[in-house]
């Protein structure tokens, strides 16, 4: 068995395609990135999570693997895309030699990722959670005409700054976003992304941590 890692994921052909295509059918669709900068993005956020908070290196790893992987299922799919790519992740997974045990942690998690289905089941589920929830920003925005945007659009393209901090001695988990309110007012982010907040909020207390919302340096939860 080998010990598989997000680099290894990284210079995979079929990883590498999967991701491609995906941000390239949603960008179809009219949603925002969710390729290879999503990815990074969430699997060093999904690591960064659990180190902070102390958990053995190999957990952090593999939350760090479901992360890179965990939108694959996009390429399928927009409906239900945590369930198919956690099966084309055991696929991917399975030819590279991990072992059953660690690739249960990981389908798992990517499998419970969605908030309309899914929750933490584990330590490596929660953090992917987070860390996929926590990733607002204006570059995953794929649309090029303002005058086109919907309030997805605006509320991405409004955020100019996103940061996940973890206080492993305070046991909070804080999302804090800069957003432009030019751009969207503080209410459209909510009107949008409400049910993830109440997700992230569940998936802090698996973790016995408190889950915080800070935007424009002001404490939204």
């Amino acid at each position: 068995m080998a010990v598989i890692t997000t680099a290894n994921l990284k210079e995979d052909h079929e990883v590498d395609v999967y991701l491609t295509c995906s941000t390239k059918y949603l960008s179809e669709l009219g949603f925002t990135e969710h390729g290879q900068r999503h990815a990074n993005i969430v699997a060093h956020r999904a690591y960064q999570v659990l180190n902070e908070l102390g958990y053995e290196e190999r957990s952090c790893q593999l939350a760090s693997v479901a992360g890179y992987l965990h939108d694959i299922g996009n390429m399928v799919n927009r409906f239900n895309h945590g369930g198919t790519g956690a099966v084309m992740a055991y696929a991917i997974l399975a030819r590279l030699g991990m072992p059953p045990e660690e690739i249960a942690l990981v389908i798992s998690a990517i499998g419970n990722h969605e908030e309309e289905r899914g929750q933490a089941v584990n330590a490596v589920a929660a953090a992917l959670i987070l860390a996929d929830k926590s990733d607002v920003f204006r570059s995953r925005v794929t649309n090029t005409d303002f005058a086109k945007f919907e309030i997805h659009d605006r509320v991405n393209y409004a955020a100019e700054s996103s940061a996940l901090l973890i206080d492993k001695e305070q046991r909070t988990i804080t999302l804090q976003l800069t957003i432009n309110t030019d751009i969207c007012p503080v209410m459209e982010y909510f009107e949008i992304f409400l049910v993830r907040m109440v997700m992230c909020r569940r998936t802090a207390e698996f973790l016995k941590c408190r889950f915080s919302l800070i935007i424009n340096d002001n404490q939204l939860l």
